[in-house]
């Protein structure tokens, strides 16, 4: 893939339902990239942003593509096609529908995850949600930090956009069994490294742009 697309205003939209909660399914959300600490009591909120971890949650680097490379004229061939787009739009409508994604995948909420997610991509979250749920298993997630969130590749055939992201985020991830006792995960934050590809016709009325594939970086 060489370029890259945007989130029009509206998915940000996605914000004002999503929770700071969110499931990380290891082979589908991610994986832990060593980093540990132990989970603190949380303080008082300080001016800046949400307290993690004692500390205001910074925001995110949100670093975008040189209007000169290959990737940013890419992202200017979309910008074309619908005239709402900038990369940093995308990427503030990124965030919210990360978040939002994470945390109705850990709640088992279909209904929310459907119109975010293609096809193929709902089948496998479904299969998830499914085996946990006959397994009697529950997850608690909490990301606890976002460090950066950054256009990594994008392609265009046509009106139909995709864009790939790339994610690092301090997250408290573990899976609990039918006794409560922890089957996966841990309660301490680790931080991980998410690849998502968003797709989305720029011809198209509807502004969503659906995750269509994710993995570890």
């Amino acid at each position: 893939m060489t370029g890259s697309g945007s989130f029009p205003v509206d998915i940000v939209l996605f914000a004002m339902v999503a929770v700071f909660l969110a499931l990380r399914l290891r082979s589908v959300l991610g994986r832990r990239q060593g980093f540990e600490q132990p989970i603190r009591q949380q303080p008082m909120p300080m001016p800046g942003g949400p307290v993690i971890e004692g500390r205001a949650e910074p925001v995110p680097a949100r670093p975008v593509p040189d209007p000169a490379s290959p990737l940013g004229q890419t992202l200017l061939a979309m910008g074309r096609i619908d005239h709402n787009f900038t990369p940093q739009r995308f990427l503030d409508g990124a965030e919210a529908a990360f978040r939002m994604i994470v945390a109705a995948f850990a709640a088992g909420d279909r209904a929310a995850l459907a119109p975010l997610l293609t096809h193929e991509t709902m089948a496998g979250f479904d299969a998830a949600i499914a085996a946990r749920e006959a397994a009697g298993e529950r997850q608690l997630t909490e990301i606890r930090g976002m460090h950066a969130i950054e256009i990594a590749d994008a392609a265009l055939a046509g009106t139909r956009a995709q864009i790939q992201i790339r994610i690092v985020s301090d997250q408290v991830s573990r899976t609990l069994g039918k006794d409560g006792a922890i089957v996966h995960g841990t309660e301490a934050v680790t931080e991980i490294t998410d690849l998502w590809t968003l797709e989305r016709d720029l011809a198209q009325p509807d502004p969503t742009w659906r995750l269509a594939a994710a993995r570890s970086a």
